[in-house]
């Protein structure tokens, strides 16, 4: 279990105040994303007014992308630059790829990939017969273990990863609209409480980053609002993709605490909560991000 307290401490306050002492603060960009696709352009919503719970909080909310720099931006504005799309590619093949243990593959059972057309744009979801929480990954694995007699497929490894390109990609321009009532609401009220509480040794929370202070720098890059409606995303850092659970992990574990695990029921409610942050912004599909 992570080490963490609610209680403010001065060992955190100190590690942030250096972190973003003299740094100056950026306002997100004055841009538009307007992507350049083999189907035409479309046209992305990366800011827009913030979903109801969240309205004493920000005036707006922005996509993260609009706190990169030029030339990751103008990354996502084409497919062909987008190094992305080449993730998206190896997921395409994985998709028509007879892999199944008889001889199933994606595209036998669902046809093309636009069938998954909205599903990233709604999820988190809690599925209707299990009444479990779901991410993208779950319903994946529930295809290769249960539809293809295959193994379970790692939540971060290479060939997820690739899958959730292709089908993230599908609901690209769709407006984010995930469900935060009825059957959700238990696990986004755990979700925020996860997003507000203080981890590790630095006692730092995803808000004090993300909510306190978006817009400063840290680390030579400005924080952005941790919006998850551009993921996956190729991450220029890592040379390559990145999950919103990988993330997480990331995040936690620079508080100097002991993680959860990407795929746990702890951070599928904070990729829930996380996710309804961004209720309204549009789905990227496959973003760039530092």
């Amino acid at each position: 279990m992570p080490r963490f307290t609610k209680t403010k401490g001065t060992l955190a306050a100190t590690a942030l105040g250096l972190a973003l002492a003299g740094a100056a603060f950026a306002d997100p960009a004055e841009d538009e994303l307007i992507i350049d696709t083999d189907d035409g352009p479309v046209e992305i919503a990366t800011r827009t007014t913030p979903p109801a719970f969240l309205a004493d909080t920000f005036d707006e909310i922005y996509s993260g992308w609009l706190f990169r720099d030029d030339t990751t931006r103008d990354m996502e504005r084409d497919d062909f630059d987008n190094p992305a799309m080449v993730f998206v590619d190896r997921g395409l093949d994985a998709w028509n790829a007879a892999m199944g243990s008889n001889g199933e593959s994606c595209a036998s059972c669902h046809q093309g990939p636009e069938t998954m057309a909205g599903l990233r744009a709604a999820l988190p979801r809690v599925d209707e017969t299990s009444g479990k929480l779901m991410i993208l990954e779950d319903y994946v694995n529930a295809c290769v273990t249960e539809r293809m007699g295959l193994e379970k497929w790692g939540t971060t490894s290479e060939d997820m990863k690739d899958m959730l390109s292709l089908i993230s990609l599908q609901s690209r321009g769709m407006a984010v609209n995930v469900a935060i009532d009825g059957p959700a609401a238990h696990f986004w009220e755990q979700g925020r409480e996860i997003y507000y509480t203080r981890y590790g040794q630095l006692e730092m929370s995803c808000a004090n980053c993300h909510e306190d202070n978006y817009g400063n720098m840290i680390r030579a890059d400005h924080l952005s609002q941790g919006q998850v409606n551009g993921f996956p995303t190729y991450r220029l850092k890592d040379a390559g993709m990145v999950t919103a659970q990988q993330r997480f992990v990331g995040c936690v574990r620079d508080t100097r605490a002991e993680t959860f695990k990407a795929g746990s029921d702890e951070f599928k409610a904070l990729e829930l909560y996380v996710a309804s942050r961004g209720n309204g912004l549009s789905v990227e599909g496959v973003s760039v991000r530092h």
